[in-house]
């Protein structure tokens, strides 16, 4: 196993739900011996389990550990020499279309990509491989992305990275790619709760980096669901804590 396959697991222990019910479990292990203790902490643990399944807590997180982010601007956009967009991973086997797809998550950066790349004529690039966490034998993203941008938007990709494996690797590969044919500045294009890591890695690789994020953290529903535990709430707060993480470990490493 390689270092960086252990990155998804322990990152799928510490994040919600498992990371808080574990920590649930280990007070009902502790309450064995010190009763108030042990329960006080498992409740602790089941209450951040509820709290990390809000949309609302994911979008308070998101302005408190994150850096903002503010839409691109077009007179910014004007000056880039390509468009960067990054992948987000893919559905493997989708039977409606019989071969592998773009998620939901990169179909998003896609389409914003596919737009900027019309409104300024600037060419696109793709950065994205097969993550850590992918079942073996998986489509790259990259082949899969080139295919749905040329299918679906008639858009052709210049440079594509389809081996690297997470966000680091994307910059340093798009860096040799694109930096072959003097590309330098470039507009990023990731969702907004990544784009700070994102922007930072590019940077570190060489490039002047204009950020182009899309998928804001917004209210999505009325203000009491808002705040209760929902499948989306739950994945926001993943978002949100896996990028607070990784900037963490980033500005350690680097």
């Amino acid at each position: 196993m390689q270092p960086g396959e252990l990155k998804p697991i322990l990152t799928a222990l510490v994040l919600p739900p498992t990371g808080p019910l574990l920590l649930a479990l280990l007070g009902l292990l502790i309450a064995a011996r010190r009763r108030t203790a042990g329960l006080a902490l498992a409740a602790l643990g089941i209450v951040v389990a509820l709290a990390l399944g809000s949309h609302g807590v994911a979008r308070l997180l998101a302005r408190e550990l994150l850096p903002p982010v503010a839409p691109a601007q077009a007179g910014a956009l004007r000056e880039v020499q390509a468009i960067v967009v990054l992948g987000a991973g893919v559905w493997v086997a989708p039977p409606e279309y019989g071969t592998a797809q773009p998620n939901e998550a990169a179909l998003v950066r896609l389409r914003y990509a596919a737009r900027l790349a019309r409104q300024t004529g600037k060419p696109l690039a793709f950065a994205g491989g097969v993550g850590w966490g992918a079942m073996d034998g998986a489509e790259t993203e990259g082949s899969v992305s080139r295919r749905m941008l040329q299918e679906d938007y008639g858009l052709q990709v210049r440079w594509l990275d389809d081996r690297s494996r997470d966000t680091e690797e994307n910059a340093t590969r798009m860096a040799e790619l694109a930096g072959r044919d003097g590309v330098r500045r470039i507009a990023l294009v990731t969702d907004a709760i990544h784009m700070p890591r994102a922007a930072a890695a590019f940077r570190r690789a060489g490039f002047e980096v204009v950020p182009a994020p899309t998928d804001f953290p917004r209210p999505e529903h009325n203000p009491v669901l808002e705040w209760l535990p929902s499948t989306p709430g739950l994945a926001a707060c993943r978002h949100v804590i896996r990028e607070w993480l990784g900037s963490l470990v980033a500005r350690a490493t680097h």
